[in-house]
């Protein structure tokens, strides 16, 4: 049959039953939801090398000829080899490929091919195992890239490729094209044939750009159609008068800063206009948001209203509601936490207790826009980390206070430069907690290279040694295929590293799970745990728990503790690959420590030899404002790493989730297409 967009994927040739459910755990149901399933990376088979040159344990392409033919044998417990012996005018190489019987018919003698692979060394002698081969064709020449997709038990990569180009093949220019001639022309954007042609199948590095620029283009404009709708429309809300909170402030053992203090005033004025509240408070690491949000809920629920402040992860709504709900409860107002884990009959005293209006204020994850959660008179909604919630989620919150007659106010532990957030919260009022409460000390930051590595474990064991605990933050959670360039590695390739540098054998880029096991065994000693973005939920609040109670010595993450638990007796931040990281997103992370009395570090360690990297990570050493190294990312490299790593563990349901566009580095894009969106 012919294939159109929105074929059903079972029709496919070579899909049927039984694959088409496979696919299906792809969230691939048709021929159109096949091609916008993008590569998370790519492999660079254009890195040919000749044998003798290649390092030992680099992965790289060789041009080789066949010097024998395939000879298979069988081994114990049945495993079948294929083997045989290839070269180039550098030296031969030994090629083995296990369980491949087939390859035999693939690779015939005196013929030349392209191999990919590990390239080892026993001696004087070259071994490459199971790599891929393919013939060299006179005019047909091989893609530099090729595409490497996510994929399920069921599904390979060849079969996907296939699939994608037989959908190519047929589609050809029939393929919906969302963005009209005159915007394309107008921003220098690629039809949506040769955008998908070139994202599966890239000639080059430049088609490969061409085409994500293309496609983050219709990404961000169909978001910003979305939003265009979503945004409030004129309406009147609850004036809530009684804006004195010196109860709650005598409550405090502490004076707010002048930060706060006006921040509190133009939310309180805010509440009291008549109109509803759109406001977005943003502040540095330690500023004290969540006092802030105590002073609103205090402001709504005093005068007759109940306010519910939502939370991205269970850890920080359990951390939200251990810190406020002894304070408003000495002020005579009822807190609750609602969450997945609250069942049972906590959880049908919550609901009972929230629909009869006797609770004032309720915390929870995105639970609390579930169907059987009903709000007596919901007058205030607070966001936390807003940009971790889809636009559905705060819609559909809101809608349980009345839509757009609820006050609403958000907040953002990210330092956000107010040109950007005027941009991407043009609707939001904006205010700046840009202050530090007194006797936040600074926590002194070095720059160091692997060759401290001995340095740094003994630095370990001795915050052990003085009763504190460590974080060692990873890029990654699991090792990546070798020589696979992921979207992160061509995101360095834009920002002009050397493609050679990106892969190159020495290149070691440190995964959580791996790490973690690494350092115990290097330090024995310690009780060490890993937590990451692929673990299940309960396993995490576990780890986390954990370490927050001080069972564990040494907690080594993803940047899943960017935003969450509270610890102040961690004294020591260590960041691996540091150049991998946004500059905003290295202060979130530093922020993490210094939250106790005793003296804290953070340590960067990176080897790299690039010189935008180590100016960057210099700015670290010597800047301590949130807000002024945001400035910097946004004047040097575009806007920076906001919410470039927004972790699997707290992406929910209907979240904010791009495919390729990052909404910081991808600005100039995103305000194209907030502009044209705005024009329909």
């Amino acid at each position: 049959m012919q294939l159109t967009f929105t074929t059903s994927i079972q029709y496919m040739r070579g899909v049927g039953d039984t694959r088409a459910k496979a696919l299906l755990r792809l969230g691939i149901r048709t021929v159109g939801d096949l091609l916008y399933h993008f590569p998370r990376a790519y492999e660079f088979r254009g890195n040919v090398k000749p044998l003798a040159v290649a390092e030992n344990g680099e992965t790289a392409s060789f041009i080789l000829t066949a010097a024998t033919d395939v000879h298979n044998a069988t081994l114990r417990r049945g495993m079948r080899i294929s083997k045989l012996r290839a070269f180039d005018e550098s030296g031969s190489c030994e090629i083995a490929f296990f369980n491949q019987p087939y390859i035999k018919d693939s690779i015939v003698k005196g013929g030349e091919y392209r191999f990919y692979g590990k390239l080892t060394r026993e001696g004087r002698k070259n071994i490459l195992s199971s790599p891929t081969a393919e013939p060299i064709i006179e005019g047909r020449p091989l893609a530099p890239l090729v595409a490497v997709y996510p994929l399920t038990t069921g599904v390979t990569h060849k079969f996907l490729a296939k699939l994608v180009s037989e959908a190519m093949s047929q589609l050809g220019e029939n393929i919906p094209e969302i963005l009209s001639d005159e915007i394309r022309e107008k921003y220098g954007l690629c039809n949506i044939t040769r955008a998908l042609r070139a994202i599966h199948m890239p000639p080059d590095f430049k088609a490969l750009e061409s085409a994500k620029r293309r496609l983050i283009f219709e990404e961000l404009y169909r978001f910003a159609l979305g939003t265009g709708q979503s945004k409030p429309r004129e309406a009147t809300a609850p004036k809530l008068a009684d804006r004195d909170i010196s109860a709650l402030t005598a409550r405090l053992p502490y004076t707010l800063t002048g930060a706060q203090t006006r921040s509190i005033t133009e939310i309180s004025a805010d509440l009291a206009s008549g109109k509803p509240m759109r406001r977005l408070v943003s502040g540095d690491v330690g500023s004290g948001k969540t006092i802030v949000a105590a002073a609103a809920a205090y402001i709504a629920v005093k005068n007759g209203h109940q306010c519910a402040i939502m939370a991205p992860t269970e850890i920080l709504a359990v951390q939200h509601y251990n810190e406020l709900s002894p304070l408003l409860a000495t002020l005579g107002i009822k807190t609750a936490l609602l969450t997945g884990s609250v069942k049972g009959k906590a959880r049908r005293e919550v609901l009972t207790s929230l629909s009869d209006g006797t609770l004032g204020l309720l915390i929870g994850t995105h639970a609390l826009i579930g169907d059987e959660v009903n709000f007596a008179k919901l007058g205030l909604v607070i966001c936390d980390e807003q940009h971790r919630f889809g636009v559905g989620q705060r819609e559909a919150l809101l809608n349980k206070g009345g839509g757009d007659s609820c006050h609403q106010l958000t907040m953002s532990a990210t330092p956000i430069p107010r040109t950007l957030a005027l941009f991407l919260y043009g609707d939001l009022d904006m205010s700046k907690l840009d202050e530090l409460p007194p006797g936040r000390q600074k926590v002194e930051t070095f720059v160091v290279g692997e060759s401290y590595r001995e340095r740094l474990n003994n630095f370990i064991r001795k915050q052990k040694a003085e009763g504190h605990q460590t974080y060692v933050v990873c890029p990654s959670v699991e090792e990546k295929e070798d020589g696979a360039l992921t979207q992160e590695d061509i995101r360095l390739f834009d920002f002009g590293y050397n493609i050679e540098e990106i892969i190159r054998p020495d290149s070691q880029i440190k995964a959580a799970v791996t790490w973690s096991q690494t350092l115990a065994e290097s330090l024995p000693e310690l009780n060490i745990g890993c937590v990451h973005g692929k673990m299940k939920p309960c396993e995490k609040d576990d780890i986390m728990g954990r370490f927050a109670s001080g069972e564990l010595d040494v907690l080594v993450s993803t940047t899943v503790i960017e935003v969450g638990v509270n610890v102040p007796n961690a004294t020591l931040m260590i960041v691996e690959n540091a150049e991998r990281f946004g500059l905003s997103q290295l202060h979130q992370l530093r922020g993490r420590v210094g939250r106790g009395s005793a003296k804290s570090y953070c340590i960067l360690v990176s080897d790299s030899k690039g010189d935008s990297a180590k100016s960057r990570l210099e700015v670290m050493k010597s800047t301590f404002d949130g807000f002024r190294i945001a400035e910097y990312d946004l004047g040097e490299r575009g806007p920076g790493d906001f919410f470039a790593s927004i972790d699997d563990e707290i992406r929910q349901h209907g979240e904010l989730r791009f495919r390729l566009a990052n909404l910081c580095e991808d600005m100039d894009l995103f305000e194209a297409a907030v502009y044209e969106a705005k024009g329909i």
